[in-house]
């Protein structure tokens, strides 16, 4: 178990904080260097956009102290005392969990996922932009550079969504210099930078579902490795994590509605409790969840949802410690299910994401994916999730709620030997409305 980070005060827990969620046991099995552990970072002066303008310029973020985040983030995830040894790390451990010995090697293929959906839909210069959120464009390049001064080339690395766009102010600042020759993959029908399919990967899942068959991109399959930079968000199906990110992770006649053509939206509004979900087969996928060796939650800026404009007032949060200041944070784990479920419990118990999103109050079956995939060898649903049983899984990881919104501790930070241990790194200083 790790140590909290210095500084850090508990407050008295208060009756009426409890988790929105029901409170349950850790259900499935931790993993990684330090299992079940999840790293939250929290720099209040990262973000320094006042609501004015579009939120994505890349002045708005202070380049140096994300850079700080990160590296805080990575080295308290692996047990390491600089960046570069622990990117290293999370490759060996990957490798070692796969039977492989050794880290990266130049040649290897590293494919990352972003959650573009906001982007501009049809026009990837600044004047077809808009104000809705997507991946930070900051955050991006240094997660970028740390990677190559681990010792990745820039040329093994595709930055790809197969259905939306990377506007070109985010691809020109996340290739020069140092990273001149990374990729990028996205929906270009018929242009260079298009995210092509591969014909011999169609996207199967474990029960029938009635759309059209789609294929994996072949800057996935051919990659060696993925990482998983999703957004913390809220969405019109409640919430959108490192899950389904992976709605970008597939192609098929329509370019910009590919879930929608596959006939996946049906499954995933309105879940509900012991059923099976389509996103608990994208996270067991071989070629997803198989390869990844990182998961993050870009929570630097929170929209409650996909399709609205982010704004100062919708991405304020209230709960301790942000107290009507930005989230202001970054959230990284090894383990795909005890991210997104810290990840959930942060978004449902905020009150403005509540506010400004019904459907985070109430909607129980927004979490069923975790049960499901922390139970995924013997699931709740019944569903023999055939990409688990043909590898002899029993867990995609971890899934509990922490106590309330103010202690937000997990079964391992109250000392036990099972479950999730949020661990808090606050840097900066205080900030707030209160």
């Amino acid at each position: 178990m790790l140590t909290a980070a210095a500084g850090l005060t508990t407050p008295a827990i208060a009756d009426n904080d409890s988790s929105l969620f029901p409170a349950h046991a850790p259900l499935g099995q931790s993993f990684g260097i330090n299992p079940g552990c999840v790293v939250w970072v929290y720099h209040p002066q990262s973000v320094t956009w006042d609501g004015e303008g579009y939120w994505w310029k890349l002045h708005h973020f202070d380049r140096a102290k994300i850079n700080e985040m990160l590296t805080r983030g990575l080295t308290a995830l692996t047990g390491k005392s600089e960046i570069t040894s622990a990117i290293q790390a999370l490759f060996v451990d990957f490798n070692a969990r796969n039977g492989r010995d050794g880290g990266y090697q130049p040649g290897e293929k590293i494919a990352i996922k972003l959650n573009m959906n906001g982007s501009g839909a049809y026009d990837d210069n600044d004047d077809g932009l808009t104000h809705e959120s997507y991946a930070n464009a900051v955050l991006v390049r240094v997660l970028l550079e740390n990677l190559v001064a681990s010792g990745i080339r820039p040329q093994d690395i595709t930055l790809y969504d197969g259905g939306r766009i990377i506007p070109k102010y985010m691809r020109t600042f996340c290739s020069k210099g140092r990273l001149h020759g990374i990729h990028f993959a996205m929906r270009d029908p018929g242009g260079p930078l298009d995210a092509l399919p591969d014909p011999n990967d169609p996207l199967n899942f474990s029960r029938e579902i009635d759309g059209e068959l789609s294929y994996l991109p072949r800057c996935v399959t051919e990659a060696t490795y993925l990482i998983n930079l999703a957004n913390l968000k809220g969405h019109s199906y409640g919430i959108t994590l490192t899950a389904k990110n992976h709605f970008g992770s597939f192609i098929n006649s329509s370019r910009s509605r590919a879930p929608q053509q596959a006939g996946l939206h049906g499954n995933v509004w309105g879940a509900r409790m012991g059923a099976y979900s389509v996103l608990t087969d994208l996270m067991a996928h071989h070629e997803l969840g198989g390869k990844t060796v990182l998961y993050m939650l870009d929570g630097l800026l929170t929209a409650p949802g996909e399709s609205v404009n982010l704004t100062a007032e919708s991405a304020y949060w209230q709960m301790p410690p942000f107290n009507g200041g930005f989230s202001a944070s970054l959230f990284l784990s090894q383990d795909p299910v005890a991210l997104d479920s810290v990840g959930a419990d942060f978004l449902v118990n905020e009150p403005n994401m509540q506010r400004r999103n019904p459907l985070l109050r109430g909607q129980s079956g927004m979490e069923n994916y975790l049960h499901e995939a922390a139970l995924i060898g013997n699931a709740p649903s019944g569903t023999n999730y055939q990409q688990v049983k043909q590898r002899r899984i029993m867990s995609l990881g971890v899934h509990e709620h922490f106590d309330n919104v103010r202690t937000k501790r997990y079964s391992r930070n109250l000392g036990r030997d099972e479950g999730i241990e949020l661990y808090p790194i606050f840097l900066g200083s205080a900030q707030g409305k209160e």
